[in-house]
């Protein structure tokens, strides 16, 4: 079985993806306009799926703006990095461990209901509920014996959801009482270094980016795509003796690409052979949602983190919406993705084991 979302119809032509991009790009547009929340985000992310529908079928944008739009996000979320904040997370290792236990059983429970209700085989089912490490799971699937396509459907289904109503959650409720500030200033935040003239600022970004990209396809890890970027940019921009600054259209145009990569992944012909699982996964991906806001919620009552960090921390997957909605609504970038990498690795570790347990079981 191909390791692909699903099959599709063939990639879309350029004047089909060309008045996708423009309708988008004028609906977020006008989001920004009238202040909707992380419209760069949302909306193309929104018309991609409608097109998607529309259309039958499914094709992905060309990898390389895929590519280039993570690697920017993360570039930018370097660009706010506190090394401070990083040190300061042992102080909340036992509630931040607590929250990624509660958020996974949480999952496996859904990936339980799935295979009772959906009668999805048990080993599908959890590694189509688990939250974070999406593609690398898919990759793995069918060597775990489970079936690629359902994964797929499954995982790609809750980024979407958690990529559309944790940003609206977060814009609406948490934004205004989060302790750091500057929703659109993406600039660094080392301190009272000089900055560059604008031009040598660009080309520096633009060497940076190239760098990054280079190095992550060469870097066989995890989410190489945004962790490699992320981490050459935060060893640049401490030891540099320059601020270098992001500039905003770039920040926006990664937002933008990012959505459309998210939206038009939505299969629905895949979809229509799972309806059930679908339904049911969307429900459980909304209460899973829920709960995770409560427990971000205790979180941080327990430790006194700013509501909108301890949120977007606990979200169940989608790190690169939740680094960008962290980046442009102001929370603590470092304590968000410590949380965030931090289940990921665990998932990545542990699922294994785990779904070859489920499998001697379904075969025994």
């Amino acid at each position: 079985m191909s390791l692909a979302v699903a099959k599709s119809e063939g990639a879309f032509t350029p004047v089909s993806l060309s008045v996708l991009m423009v309708f988008a790009f004028v609906t977020a547009w006008l989001g920004d306009k009238y202040h909707l929340p992380i419209t760069w985000l949302l909306m193309p992310l929104l018309c991609a799926v409608l097109f998607v529908v529309f259309q039958k079928k499914s094709a992905p944008l060309p990898k390389s703006l895929n590519v280039i739009a993570q690697a920017i996000i993360a570039l930018v979320t370097a660009s706010r990095f506190s090394p401070e904040t990083l040190l300061k997370a042992k102080d909340y290792f036992l509630p931040l461990l607590l929250c990624i236990v509660v958020t996974g059983s949480l999952s496996l429970l859904n990936g339980y209901i799935i295979h009772k209700l959906a009668k999805i085989d048990p080993a599908t089912s959890f590694l189509g509920c688990i939250p974070g490490a999406g593609p690398s799971l898919v990759a793995m699937s069918e060597q775990m014996g489970a079936d690629a396509i359902a994964v797929a459907v499954l995982q790609y289904l809750r980024i979407l959801m958690v990529s559309v109503i944790i940003p609206i959650i977060a814009t609406f409720f948490l934004s205004k009482i989060a302790t750091p500030s500057g929703t659109t200033d993406i600039t660094g935040l080392l301190g009272n270094r000089p900055f560059l003239p604008p031009l040598e600022n660009l080309a520096l970004v633009a060497i940076l980016l190239t760098a990054s990209v280079w190095l992550a396809k060469r870097i066989s890890i995890p989410s190489n795509l945004f962790l490699v970027p992320f981490f050459l940019g935060l060893l640049v921009f401490i030891l540099f003796p320059y601020q270098i600054q992001i500039p905003t259209p770039i920040f926006r145009g990664a937002l933008f690409f990012l959505g459309l990569s998210i939206g038009l992944k939505f299969e629905t012909e895949t979809a229509q052979k799972l309806l059930k699982a679908v339904i049911l996964e969307a429900a459980l991906v909304l209460l899973l949602i829920l709960a995770c806001f409560f427990t971000g919620y205790l979180f941080h009552v327990i430790t006194h983190i700013d509501p909108l960090t301890a949120l977007l921390g606990s979200t169940p997957g989608g790190i690169t919406a939740m680094m960008a909605t962290v980046v442009e609504l102001g929370g603590d970038c470092a304590l968000v993705l410590t949380m965030q990498m931090t289940r990921m690795l665990l998932i990545l570790i542990l699922s294994p084991f785990l779904a070859s347990s489920l499998l001697k079981g379904r075969l025994s």
